[in-house]
């Protein structure tokens, strides 16, 4: 059943005013659905909810009848999604080409209002439900997925709904009891009438350095678990780096474990040696990289495969022609031993708005997104991996990529039974939205490069993780413009990173491959033989990386 609305209050241009303040509002349709498969991917969703007629039982979980994906819904402070009807009049005009689309329901919510919203509802406030003994208590702006983006088929569009304040709010439900299309809600209490939903995203979403608001936001007894703990969190982050003591560039670290995952594979724990203060961060996102000191001269970059800063775990390929770091590690290194560690930094960037994950690794490039692919795998993405490996005998943690193709998320090219990767073929069959992402040997990421570029996939669709790098080249010269216009010369074994950082201990590192841009310096003057993936075309006008680029013959940069 739908209910016709009484009037709504309406603005000076005659649309509704939804900063009007609000006692009680009517509740337009109720909906519930049930976990289905969101076409056309194999995940499930349960954003698709039909309209329910007579009265519905809502419990402390949520409307009797309704399910949803426990990952990011669902529970006592997810228990009813309410969204503002007047919000897909505002869409349509914004997005005609999929306004068909933005009706009630769109949003995958249960109670369709007609103008209570994100400005004029507060975090705690309590609503009665008329003719019911329901009682309603608003506990969470909603925080939306990818999902958004495939339901209205824009792509990245979910973001437009925090930046505009758009997204629905969530309710927990105080007391139990039948509700109905028609009824109507009345706010009874307000705890925090200086916490609107709308003012509660801006320092969600934008101003979250604030430490004052998310001070007083973590004190909110009346929020969600998920965003009292988000600004406590903050809070916390915050009183440690006040209270830090500056580290040094090298950290010790002991290596507590190390096992032969395949014959060229080993794995490598690492442990701090000194433990982190209680607030200090520790959490990595999957996809980082940690420098590492290999006896005297030595420094390399590696894939953490899992774990935190203060423990984590590498896995290294004995190369054959190794330049050092890998036969170090395989040769010298024993449990106990103690190594130091420079900068532990994110690389591959968590792309939170795409439908479909696509990785594409051969060899030990699996260890740069392993992690990854979990994680997603863990919060009911779409994922996919495409893995290419010399034999059967030469894969790493085993028993996680098993897991993987019981998923149905793996598919494994094992060379030596004669089965090749078409790299083109994933590309082009890779489905709407979705992010691509390569790690391997030169010669793969070389071909995929190509493939992109042939195929004409966007940049900002693809991230490549090069585990190396042709560095050599012609000498140059550069010349650094803000230290004095002081030249220095890069032979043509060295990088311009390593000049650079042996006279002015800058810039930063981390990497060294090309694969991030920590390293980047800007470019005055010159030509640059651009290398390595981090950089987009217009980045390269005016940047270089100085790990891998070289310059050809003068270049004047800044750093």
């Amino acid at each position: 059943m739908v209910h016709q609305p009484p009037p709504l209050p309406l603005g000076s241009d005659g649309e509704v005013d939804l900063r009007a303040p609000l006692t009680s509002d009517t509740i337009l349709q109720v909906r519930t659905g049930r976990m289905a498969p969101l076409a056309p991917l194999s995940i499930k969703s349960g954003i698709n909810k039909t309209l329910r007629s007579g009265p519905v039982q809502i419990t402390k979980l949520g409307l009797e009848g309704d399910e949803q994906d426990p990952t990011f819904h669902g529970g006592v402070d997810k228990a009813v999604h309410g969204y503002c009807a007047a919000h897909y009049k505002s869409w349509q005009k914004e997005f005609p080409q999929a306004a068909e689309r933005f009706v009630p329901g769109g949003f995958g919510e249960n109670l369709v209002l007609s103008f209570m919203n994100e400005r004029n509802v507060c975090i705690g406030d309590i609503f009665e439900i008329s003719d019911s003994t329901a009682v309603l208590q608003i506990s969470l702006p909603r925080q939306p997925c990818f999902k958004l983006n495939h339901r209205f088929h824009l792509p990245n569009f979910a973001p437009n709904t925090y930046r505009l304040s758009r997204t629905g709010y969530y309710f927990r439900v105080l007391t139990p009891g039948p509700v109905e299309a028609g009824n109507k809600l009345t706010l009874v209490s307000r705890p925090h009438p200086d916490w609107t939903i709308e003012r509660i995203q801006r320092y969600l979403h934008k101003e979250t350095d604030n430490y004052d608001m998310n001070l007083e936001l973590s004190q909110i007894e009346e929020f969600g678990a998920e965003c009292k703990d988000n600004f406590t969190r903050r809070v916390l982050r915050a009183r440690a780096k006040a209270n830090k003591k500056p580290k040094e560039k090298w950290v010790p670290y002991q290596v507590v474990e190390r096992k032969k995952q395949t014959k060229r594979i080993t794995s490598f724990v690492l442990e701090a040696v000194d433990k982190f203060a209680e607030g200090e961060e520790k959490e990595l996102s999957p996809g980082a990289h940690a420098k590492i000191k290999l006896g005297k001269d030595l420094v390399r970059a590696y894939s953490i495969v899992d774990g935190d800063k203060e423990r984590f775990q590498l896995a290294v390929a004995l190369e054959e022609k190794s330049r050092g770091g890998s036969k170090y590690l395989h040769h010298e290194v024993k449990v106990g031993d103690v190594l130091q560690v420079g900068a532990i930094t994110a690389a591959v960037p968590t792309v939170s708005a795409v439908s479909h994950h696509v990785f594409v690794v051969g060899g030990v490039g699996v260890t740069a997104f392993l992690a990854m692919v979990e994680f997603y795998k863990s919060i009911h993405y779409s994922v996919v991996l495409h893995y290419a490996v010399r034999s059967a005998d030469d894969v790493p943690f085993r028993d996680r990529i098993e897991e993987l193709k019981k998923e149905g998320q793996l598919v494994l090219y094992d060379k030596a039974a004669g089965q090749r990767m078409d790299i083109r073929q994933i590309i082009q069959s890779r489905g709407w939205n979705s992010q691509l992402y390569f790690c391997g040997p030169k010669r793969l990421m070389d071909q995929a490069e190509r493939e992109v570029k042939e195929l004409g996939v966007y940049q900002k669709e693809v991230h490549y993780e090069a585990f190396e790098a042709d560095l050599s080249g012609d000498p140059f010269e550069a010349v650094v413009a803000n230290k004095g216009g002081v030249v220095v010369k890069v032979g043509e074994d060295e990088t311009l990173l390593e000049v650079l950082q042996k006279q002015f201990d800058q810039p930063d590192s981390s990497c060294c491959v090309g694969n991030c841009k920590t390293c980047l310096v800007e470019l005055k003057a010159g030509r640059v033989d651009h290398r390595g993936t981090a950089l987009t075309d217009d980045e390269k006008v005016t940047s270089m990386l100085s790990c891998v680029s070289r310059g050809v013959g003068r270049i004047t940069i800044e750093i």
